[in-house]
């Protein structure tokens, strides 16, 4: 299965605001979980019905709705109706494809971005949309898991930071572990690639360009998940909009700071990889010229007593050495003196 964006056929020529999924279904059930909180009070709960979602957004503490699974279009409609949520933001929500971005809105903001989710030594992606609003965040994911649970752990302590501000440090906090993610994953990967770079220096097997072409492909898909999303937080920190506070702006240029950081880290190994590719084919290019050079020394050296062997194996009755004494040994003296003299030639030469 590619991990990389595929259109289906009959998704071409579907209009831009028309409510269908338009990705790989990875959740049997839809899902949202609420949190409402301010820096005194702290709610959890299960979203099961559409006026909950009515009285979320009435709230007037800062709250977030986590959406797992982007299928259900009823329900869609729904989030749609209660926090009107324009249908072409809508569309492009449940277009796990959809390229990473910004967009300001009359009363919020769109952003879209991809998360790397790494399951043992697989590595998959999982879209993530979020609209920020003054008092409330929405996030779409593709699937449950527990992604942003160190985020869910920060709100459940009263004396945390995040409990004390709005919706753009919440959603700076979602944008920082993803990128943080994005680094973890790339100095596991980057591990694996030094320790295979350390087998350098003894013989490598036979599964070592195998090994480094599996490398190879993993960082190119995390370059491909790297690089729109660096251009999206770019154009996030730049933004000059009343949904992001003054003193909240720092955290996103440290995002920018993060995200150069797993984007020189990815281009640094996939540097080390190419690298290690050159090197191994040098190495075996080396090693069969060696191989060839041997094994030319040798043809050379039998073939002037090929020569002699074969003179003195024709069937002619009249051959002048062919009854001495001493003719057989003869033939043999010459051909260990042609031996030798060709060996000492070779390496007075420095041939081997």
């Amino acid at each position: 299965m590619s991990r990389f964006i595929k259109k289906k056929k009959e998704e071409i020529g579907l209009s831009p605001y028309a409510l269908v999924f338009r990705g790989l279904k990875k959740t049997e059930k839809v899902w949202l979980n609420a949190f409402d909180y301010n820096a005194d009070t702290f709610r959890e709960f299960e979203v099961k019905t559409p006026e909950q979602l009515v009285e979320l957004k009435s709230s007037k503490s800062t709250s977030w709705l986590n959406v797992y699974g982007l299928d259900n279009v009823k329900l869609m409609q729904s989030i749609s109706a209660a926090f009107s949520i324009d249908n072409l933001i809508l569309s492009d929500v449940m277009n796990p494809t959809t390229r990473p971005k910004v967009q300001i809105l009359d009363s919020s903001i769109y952003l879209n971005i991809r998360m790397i989710i790494q399951n043992k030594s697989v590595l998959s992606m999982d879209n993530l949309s979020i609209i920020i609003s003054n008092n409330i965040l929405i996030s779409f994911q593709e699937q449950k898991g527990n992604f942003f649970e160190p985020i869910r752990d920060r709100i459940r302590k009263p004396t945390n930071k995040i409990r004390k501000t709005g919706t753009d440090y919440l959603a700076f906090a979602l944008l920082d572990v993803v990128v943080d993610h994005y680094i973890f994953v790339i100095g596991e990967l980057g591990e694996e690639i030094e320790n295979l770079e350390e087998q350098m220096s003894n013989e490598p097997g036979k599964d070592f360009m195998e090994r480094i072409n599996h490398f190879k492909r993993e960082l190119n898909f995390i370059r491909k998940v790297i690089k729109p999303a660096k251009e999206m937080i770019l154009s996030l920190a730049k933004l000059e909009t009343e949904f992001i506070k003054d003193e909240n702006r720092i955290h996103f240029k440290e995002l920018i700071d993060n995200i150069n950081e797993a984007n020189d880290l990815a281009d640094s190994y996939r540097e080390m990889i190419y690298d290690m590719m050159n090197i191994y084919h040098t190495t075996m290019s080396t090693k069969l010229n060696e191989i060839m050079r041997v094994l030319t020394i040798i043809t050379v050296i039998f073939i002037p007593i090929t020569f002699i062997a074969g003179v003195y194996g024709t069937n002619f009755d009249f051959l002048p050495e062919l009854h001495w004494k001493w003719s057989y040994f003869t033939m043999l003296g010459v051909m260990a003196l042609t031996v030798l003299g060709m060996i000492w030639y070779f390496k007075r030469k420095k041939w081997f």
